[in-house]
């Protein structure tokens, strides 16, 4: 699955590896990892929310693995895409577009994260914005 033009992010669907043993997946190429600043893993716990915020200057790509609610909003509008059961979907979210991932499964939700921008305890580069 691929729209390039979903609220301003991509969205891709991620080749994987599967075997009895679970999936294996690469969330960036060689490439797009040069570019890159910060990564940071999240699980996230049933019915619970991560984002929620909008970053001014960072680009960030996400992996997430589903069950999963993903909502982003730019100028106004907002979009949902759902991300069944054992799917893995890449987002690349520019500055601008507010987002945030909701857990509808009954396990740990994993997101995968890269940043253009080294992390900032302060939270300069990034507004919290609730939209889930």
């Amino acid at each position: 699955m691929t729209n390039p033009k979903l609220c301003g992010a991509i969205v891709q669907a991620v080749k994987t590896h599967r075997d009895n043993r679970g999936v294996l997946f690469e969330p960036l190429t060689d490439a797009e990892l040069q570019a890159q600043r910060n990564v940071h893993v999240v699980m996230t716990q049933p019915g619970e929310v991560r984002g929620n915020h909008v970053h001014r200057t960072a680009v960030e790509t996400t992996t997430v693995v589903g069950p999963a609610l993903i909502r982003l909003k730019e100028q106004g509008t907002i979009r949902d895409i759902e991300v069944p059961a054992g799917e893995i979907l890449r987002l690349t979210i520019p500055p601008g577009v507010v987002h945030a991932f909701r857990n509808s499964g009954d396990s740990a939700m994993v997101l995968v994260s890269f940043s253009t921008n080294l992390h900032d305890p302060a939270g300069a580069d990034t507004q919290r914005e609730q939209i889930l």
